[in-house]
């Protein structure tokens, strides 16, 4: 039997055992085996940090490359941004309503109303297909243009510190009409360069600029009446994205950055009050007259908020010491409660929803879609831009909201609009749209084959 215990082992020659033991002596020892390659030439057998860098970054690559992406990312940061806002508002704004008589949660309230109202805003938004939003252009700008104007009535327009940009509904209830001039741009704009682009007219300077760049002065100078420079400023910035989207010759912004810097210092050097910000830029004392109280003041809360901060609720320099809290200066409160980590998280929640839009951009050919999402970005990204530099010092502060934060129902509405017109172009892509509809029925499987609770 083969296998079997008791048969005999097989026999070697006379003096092979120690021929063979002779050979393995002397044989020199093997070279090692060369490390075997990956694709581009790389080792494939990596150690110690670097395999897990690689790896690590092999799974982020990958997860990039899918197709909701994108989606997640935006609609993910936007949330996360809205709620820890919601949670902000009410922690630097309690005081402020006391001492003005007020129920603590009233500024909560009205931001919480205004939440619910811009995500039902954002949710159709986001299932209405891109075509549904293109044929919303002209409406949009047209009801802009109405409401602005209406602002410049004396009995509906409301002055708030000198400017008047709100048109009063009654009541409690006001409306900021430039906040959704943004949103009525973005949309035109792209939706007139699509168009001609399409029709290969964007060759022309003419076609280029017109009627894109009479629209947008027509919106500043409705703006401008009511002292609103800071979105001014942010359509300017979407102007320059669209033009630059659509392929505008350098040369051109060369001479529309020198118009706009002439502009611009005459609208400055014509206001003392402007020109009192300018003097605040890297402040560190409130200087005469306590022109720059607000401004050394936020930073004062940045500065005490060490790593983990005070604690939500906790906070010192909203007692009084900083102007506007919960709206301008919302992010010198977060500093101060929740740290330089929270500060850090709120920032990387931005990061996270500026490269998801801009990922839904580059990752179609609509030109619609590239000019809509590459404007929303933008825009949204020039006002984290101006109201966080304004917090550190490092530009004037301009009196606009940090997106999905600060305190502003008619901020919050159409920021949460635009992000529902971000999944919507997102949707657009057939490979999203796909997986989307195997994730709605995986889910509706899944709560259909649930079983019933015990009794």
């Amino acid at each position: 039997m083969r296998n079997s215990p008791s048969a005999p082992a097989e026999k070697r020659a006379p003096g092979t055992q120690g021929a063979t033991a002779r050979r393995r002596r002397q044989a020199p020892s093997r070279a090692p085996e060369p490390a075997r390659r990956s694709r581009g030439g790389r080792s494939g057998w990596l150690s110690g940090p670097s395999a897990v860098a690689h790896r690590a970054l092999a799974r982020l690559r990958r997860a990039w490359d899918r197709p909701l992406t994108g989606y997640y990312l935006v609609a993910g940061s936007a949330a996360l941004i809205a709620g820890l806002g919601l949670v902000m508002v009410f922690s630097s704004s309690q005081i402020q309503a006391l001492r003005s008589g007020l129920p603590a949660t009233y500024y909560l309230r009205r931001q919480l109303l205004a939440a619910v109202i811009g995500a039902a805003l954002a949710l159709p938004a986001a299932r209405m297909p891109v075509k549904a939003h293109r044929w919303l252009a002209y409406p949009l700008l047209a009801g802009s243009v109405l409401l602005l104007a209406l602002v410049q009535v004396p009995s509906l327009g409301r002055t708030v510190n000198g400017n008047t940009n709100w048109l009063d509904l009654g009541g409690p209830f006001v409306l900021q009409p430039s906040e959704f001039a943004k949103v009525a741009f973005v949309v035109w704009g792209a939706d007139l360069l699509a168009r001609k682009q399409q029709h290969k007219l964007l060759g022309q300077w003419k076609h280029l600029l017109v009627p894109l760049v009479p629209g947008a002065l027509l919106l500043l100078g409705l703006m401008m009446l009511g002292g609103d420079m800071g979105t001014a400023v942010i359509v300017c910035a979407v102007l320059f994205g669209l033009l630059w989207l659509a392929g505008a010759p350098l040369r051109l912004f060369g001479a529309a950055l020198t118009g706009a810097a002439l502009l611009a210092t005459v609208l400055i050097l014509t206001a003392p009050h402007r020109v009192s910000r300018f003097a605040c830029l890297g402040a560190s004392d409130p200087g005469p007259n306590d022109q720059c109280w607000q401004v050394v003041h936020g930073l004062y809360a940045l500065s005490t908020g060490g790593l983990f901060g005070n604690g939500i609720g906790a906070g010192v320099e909203k007692w009084g010491q900083l102007p506007e809290p919960h709206t301008d200066f919302i992010f010198a409160v977060t500093g101060e409660e929740l740290g330089l980590l929270g500060t850090l998280s709120l920032l990387a929640l931005f990061a996270a929803l500026f490269a998801g839009g801009l990922r839904i951009a580059t990752r179609r050919n609509d030109p619609f879609v590239r000019l809509a999402t590459g404007g929303i970005v933008t825009w949204l990204a020039a006002q984290a831009f101006i109201n966080l530099g304004g917090v550190l010092g490092l530009v004037p502060v301009a009196g606009v909201p940090l997106p999905l934060f600060s305190y502003g129902g008619s901020s919050l509405i159409a920021t949460l609009y635009t992000v529902g017109l971000l999944l919507a172009a997102a949707r657009s892509e057939p490979a999203v749209r796909t997986a989307l509809d195997a994730r709605e029925r995986r889910l509706r499987s899944a709560l259909l084959r649930r079983p019933g609770r015990r009794r």
